[in-house]
């Protein structure tokens, strides 16, 4: 039978499930180094944990461990959301168009910031890793309805925020 101590079913799981803890935890943390630590952090507690945490309840497991780091370090700051730029400029729009277009990601990252965390983190991976309700039930330790809800309630605030959307 499979065991997480064992070096392959370990490593099968870290491939398969990192990079997605990693924008779940980035998402809350908005700092790509916290992120970092507390998925590394996670898995080194899974490791730890490894005779303990059956296979199929290993990504459970990480993702709950991430989640309660980012809760330790994170009870006394404000979360902060910083986007990279993943597309270079290189079209030579007209000026007032980039004026435009930067006052909108202005606005967008306000109303993104001024939801709350569990609202924000519901939107971004949906939206942004096009994970399903589902998945992100799991992630969250919530049901799906509540995810409809966080997501349906993240919609009306982006409206209401941002004409146009």
């Amino acid at each position: 039978m499979d065991n997480v101590c064992e070096e392959k079913v370990f490593n099968a799981i870290f491939n398969s499930n990192s990079k997605t803890i990693f924008n779940y935890i980035y998402y809350k943390y908005g700092n790509e180094e916290k992120a970092y630590d507390a998925v590394q952090e996670a898995f080194v507690k899974l490791w730890e944990n490894c005779a303990k945490v059956a296979p199929e309840k290993a990504k459970a497991f990480v993702y709950k461990v991430a989640n309660n780091l980012y809760l330790n370090v994170l009870k006394a700051e404000k979360v902060r959301l910083k986007y990279a730029e993943k597309a270079p400029k290189t079209s030579p729009e007209s000026p007032e168009f980039l004026m435009e277009e930067k006052e909108f990601k202005d606005k967008l990252d306000r109303a993104l910031n001024s939801l709350p965390e569990n609202q924000r983190t519901v939107f971004l991976l949906n939206r942004i890793d096009g994970k399903k309700y589902a998945e992100i039930a799991i992630m969250e330790g919530v049901s799906v309805k509540a995810i409809e809800k966080r997501m349906h309630l993240a919609l009306k605030s982006l409206r209401a925020q941002i004409d146009g959307i």
